[in-house]
């Protein structure tokens, strides 16, 4: 079962970071609802809370692909297995900062944000939060099994 769950584990945070790669090399698709935005002053409209830059992109990509190299680590998926301790709370350490993705932080990210109203915002709430929650439990689950 631990075995499976780190299959899909490591086949999503790579496709994630697929995706950054595709964002990093100017790619536009799904740009949109993938950058929280805010109101512009004055005029009421959405625009993004920040511009992300392409050597940024590719650190999220790197670090995504990072984490799925350590779950394969863990359980021995195309690697002999590894069952040291700090493996373990290295993946645990990853778990919590997903979990405190998806709490939040007030403003922007997470269920408890308080700019609400964008393409972003609702793709947060639905999708992306709870998918830190999944992800974050998975990793849980692959660390201490």
């Amino acid at each position: 079962m631990t075995f499976v769950l780190a299959q899909w584990l490591v086949a999503i945070f790579a496709a994630i970071s697929l995706v950054h790669v595709y964002w990093a090399l100017g790619g536009q698709w799904a740009a949109v609802a993938a950058v929280p935005q805010v109101p512009s002053t004055g005029n009421g409209r959405l625009r993004p809370a920040f511009k992300p830059k392409g050597w940024v992109t590719f650190l999220v990509a790197g670090a995504l692909l990072l984490i799925a190299a350590l779950v394969c680590l863990r359980v021995g998926w195309w690697v002999p297995a590894v069952h040291h301790w700090s493996l373990q709370w290295i993946i645990s350490a990853i778990a919590l900062m997903l979990f405190a993705r998806a709490i939040g932080d007030s403003e922007l990210l997470g269920f408890f944000k308080q700019v609400k109203g964008s393409k972003f915002a609702r793709l947060d709430t639905w999708v992306y939060s709870p998918l830190c929650v999944a992800l974050g439990a998975g990793l849980l689950a692959v660390a201490w099994a």
